[in-house]
Formats: C-alpha cells, structure tokens, sequence
C-alpha cells in the first residue's frame, strides 16, 4: 500500500487547522437510482497498474520538457481509469459540470462517485476542484488529503493543495506543497511558476 508523503502529510494537517470543514446542506449525493444497473461491482479495486505508474513517473524525472507533456497525458489517462463504467459516467458527469460552472451539480456527481468508489483518488481530486471553485477550501483540502493518502505521487492534486494554500495566504505551506510536486514532474509549467511566484516571499524561512 502506498502512503501519503510524511512532509506532505504535514503540510496537509497543518492547513486544515487553519479552514473549517463545513459543506452546505443543500450539497447532496446522487442516489443509486441514478446510476446504471451495469455498475456492479463498482469498482475494480485492482486500481491503477501500479507497475505501469512506476515506470512512467520514473520517465517524467527524466524526461525532456516534450517528453513530459506526453508523459503527463498517460499517467491522467492511467489515474482516470476507475474500473466501472459507471464510476467513469460519474467522473465525467462532474468533469462537463465542473467545466460548465455549475460547481453545486458537480459536486453531486463527484460525491456520489466518491461514496461508491471512496478508494477512487481521482475522484477526490477532482471534488476537490469543484470544491476549490466553490470557495469551500476547507472540504477541497479534506479531499485533497484523501486523494494523495491514496495516491501520493498524484502531483496535480499536490498542485491544488498548493492553489489553495496560496489563495488562503499560507505562501510557505504552499511553497512546500507546489515542492513536492516539482520533484516528481520537473516541468509542469504551471507549478514553476508558482515556486517563482512564491521564492520571495518565503525566502529567508525555513522549508
């Protein structure tokens, strides 16, 4: 079983004694009803190939900046791939709503994907968006810890820790978060930028 960074587990405790978990009421599952009858089981629970993920974030370390951007495609093609159609009819189902703006429907979607498929990361990181959108930061870090509790090289849920971290004004946890996930993607453009946004303001710190 994988395990969730030590220092990143950290970072996570720390920023959730700083939002309060609260969820509106009004934000609710979808029912069973809801999702087809060809869903059992409802999760494959072999999960991702976990040789497969192994040997291309090995490759991502390595790669060329062009090398990434196909790396990358693959390891989001392997971490969407929940076992069930209907789990990946749910995941897409949150993902048009999430595009779309309508944050209240996706996180329906996504919390019925996450109550029938709770060992799902993507899921959670992907609830963690719409709750991001939403301005809950509290439940987006909760589920962000899920997420990277379940798979912990899971950089782009490391970079929407760091997102949020930034937004609430934490730059050094943040700091530390958009780290990690440079480590394990060296060219993801989006969190260099946010290391270079941050170094001032948390330079002379301790990391």
């Amino acid at each position: 079983m994988r395990h969730l960074n030590h220092n990143l587990k950290a970072v996570v405790t720390a920023s959730l004694a700083f939002l309060p978990l609260q969820v509106p009421t009004t934000i609710l599952a979808q029912s069973l009803d809801e999702i087809p009858e060809t869903s059992a089981p409802l999760l494959d629970q072999r999960g991702p190939d976990l040789t497969e993920e192994s040997a291309l974030l090995d490759a991502l370390r390595e790669a060329t900046p062009a090398e990434a951007e196909h790396l990358d495609r693959q390891l989001r093609a392997l971490w969407e791939k929940s076992g069930s159609p209907a789990m990946d009819l749910l995941l897409r189902r949150g993902r048009d709503a999430l595009e779309e703006g309508d944050y209240d429907v996706a996180i329906e979607h996504l919390t019925a994907l996450t109550d029938h498929a709770p060992d799902f990361a993507e899921g959670w990181q992907v609830r963690a968006a719409a709750y991001y959108r939403a301005e809950l930061f509290g439940p987006a870090l909760a589920d962000l810890e899920r997420a990277l509790a379940l798979n912990p090289n899971h950089y782009h849920a490391m970079l929407g820790l760091g997102a949020i971290l930034e937004t609430v004004g934490l730059d050094q946890l943040a700091f530390e978060a958009y780290s990690q996930a440079i480590s394990i993607h060296p060219h993801h453009e989006d969190v260099s930028s946010a290391l270079d946004r941050l170094r001032r303001s948390v330079e002379g710190t301790d990391l």
